[in-house]
């Protein structure tokens, strides 16, 4: 199962594994809203692709499969928006 990065990798601020408005790409990059909206045509400044919001995980599955743990932090994505 994939893990849920606990923060926006542009501005490492925290996300719940249960916030309904974290953005993704195909390759998991994860975003908060306000640094997404920055972004030039919504897409990831990683890989250009195009960015989804991410499903939240429900509370019961988080029992068995936790958030992780392991933060992501690329402040260099600030000048790629």
């Amino acid at each position: 199962m994939l893990e849920i990065r606990p923060n926006c990798e542009c501005c490492d601020r925290d996300l719940a594994p249960d916030a309904l408005d974290v953005w993704i790409c195909s390759f998991e990059c994860t975003w908060c809203t306000d640094c997404r909206d920055r972004f030039a045509g919504h897409r990831c400044p990683n890989c250009n692709g195009g960015l989804t919001l991410r499903p939240p995980r429900a509370q019961a599955a988080l029992v068995r499969n936790p958030a992780s743990r392991h933060r992501v932090f690329n402040p260099d994505c600030i000048g790629k928006r």
